[in-house]
């Protein structure tokens, strides 16, 4: 990837200048207002600088790359937009050290494009260096704003505040910073203790923050991994299932994949329900399934499940809604996997555990315990829009080492769902926006 800066008066003559540079495939990563320094540049107008970046041409696509979001749910044409019932009614600069924090989120692009280029980061693909720039303003701004504050109160002759722990105050603080934010986003102490720690060990001599930001970073999003989606590979057919507790929004989040596998990827899907506790939650499930043209069947007894899986074995997935329940409840959990071990026997089945984010992560660990003992699972987290910290996504993650998968932030189908984005989920625990 190549990254470059470009100053004018106004941002459309930078990114203009960019593009006659570099051609018309460049992004813009960053745009900022360049205030020109000294005395004389008091009496100087400020001007636009635009950061720009754009990949290098390869004969080879990078290895493992997926795309980092759905092509786009909101892009498909408004016809295909349906606002049903709601579920269940729930819905270094090393001279000073402003100059450092100043260029912090340019210095991380520059290094960790670097990281990409020399493949460290795990990461080649989904417009790395650009996710950065973007996603670490905040959190820059942040740091700055803590560590200048703090600096107040620090006297110039306290030799003892000069080193913590073998750490200098400007380190302990922004470590001090990154582990407040963290538990702040309701990320369990011991997953952050073990953060910190491996933040600390980035630490040699010369190291600025702005590095061991990046780090810390790039390690979270590694911890995510990549996101498992549905995808066909095989000619044969595939069973989804989608277990969960009751109210997660299981039956829209079905919806949801269903309007994409049928509108985006054209795929032939039929719809099952093994929920045969609550009436409504059919119903829902047979409108999506007549506004889409697909088949729909419930299923009450393993051989309603045979039936089903027989008509349906030509088609690419069959999409299987489960009854929400108690993880107590053992009889209910008895019966979700004799009809799991019952469509092994028939054709291949993948399994996606529904939880909602809000809930709390002493339960959430409770119910992926549960459903753990007799299958494994993928993670779809539900419910974004109701809350402001996400760790429960990365304490379940690292509980559960099971692959992350879908998010949905809302009710409307099939707009309100978005495939996981590690670097988006990263820069809201850091303190980052929640919003692009």
């Amino acid at each position: 990837m190549i990254i470059k800066k470009f100053v004018a008066k106004t941002e459309e003559e930078a990114t203009r200048a960019a593009k006659s540079e570099m051609g018309e495939g460049v992004v813009v990563m960053n745009v900022r207002t360049v205030k020109p320094g000294g005395f004389f540049g008091f009496f100087k107008s400020a001007q636009v600088e635009v950061t720009a970046a754009i990949e290098e041409v390869s004969d080879k696509p990078a290895s493992g790359v997926k795309p980092a979001s759905l092509p786009s749910y909101r892009s498909t044409e408004k016809k295909h937009t349906m606002s049903l019932e709601k579920e269940g009614g729930t819905s270094g600069n090393e001279e000073k050290k402003d100059d450092v924090m100043s260029d912090l989120d340019l210095s991380i692009v520059r290094d960790a494009a670097r990281k990409i280029d020399e493949g460290e980061s795990g990461d080649p693909g989904k417009d790395s260096s650009k996710a950065i720039s973007e996603k670490l303003d905040s959190i820059h701004s942040l740091i700055e704003k803590q560590i200048k504050g703090e600096q107040g109160e620090t006297s110039e002759g306290d030799e003892e505040g000069k080193e913590k722990n073998g750490e200098s105050d400007e380190i302990s603080r922004f470590l001090s910073l990154i582990s407040d934010t963290l538990k702040d986003n309701e990320v369990e102490e011991k997953y952050v203790n073990s953060i910190v720690e491996e933040a600390r060990q980035l630490r040699k001599p010369g190291v600025s923050i702005d590095y061991m930001l990046s780090g810390i970073y790039q390690r979270l999003i590694l911890k995510f991994g990549e996101a498992a989606t549905i995808e066909k590979n095989a000619s044969e057919p595939e069973a989804v299932f989608f277990l969960g507790p009751t109210g997660v929004g299981k039956t829209t989040t079905i919806a949801k994949i269903a309007s994409r596998l049928v509108v985006q990827d054209k795929k032939r899907i039929a719809l099952v329900t093994t929920d045969t506790y609550r009436v409504k939650a059919a119903e829902q499930l047979r409108t999506y399934a007549d506004i889409l043209n697909v088949p729909f069947r419930i299923v009450y007894v393993e051989e309603d499940m045979k039936s089903a899986l027989s008509e349906f074995k030509n088609f690419d997935f069959v999409l299987v809604d489960t009854a929400g329940h108690s993880p107590k409840n053992d009889e209910q959990i008895v019966n979700q996997k004799q009809f799991i071990d019952l469509t092994k026997e028939v054709m291949k089945i993948n399994v996606y555990l529904v939880l909602s984010v809000t809930t709390k992560y002493r339960d959430l660990k409770n119910i992926a315990d549960t459903y753990s003992r007799f299958t494994d699972y993928r993670l779809i987290f539900t419910k974004l829009d109701e809350t402001t910290t996400l760790g429960n996504m990365l304490n379940l993650k690292l509980h559960t080492k099971a692959d992350v998968s879908y998010v949905t932030n809302g009710q409307d189908v099939p707009d309100d769902m978005e495939v996981f984005d590690a670097q988006k989920t990263v820069r809201v625990l850091l303190g980052g926006k929640t919003s692009d």
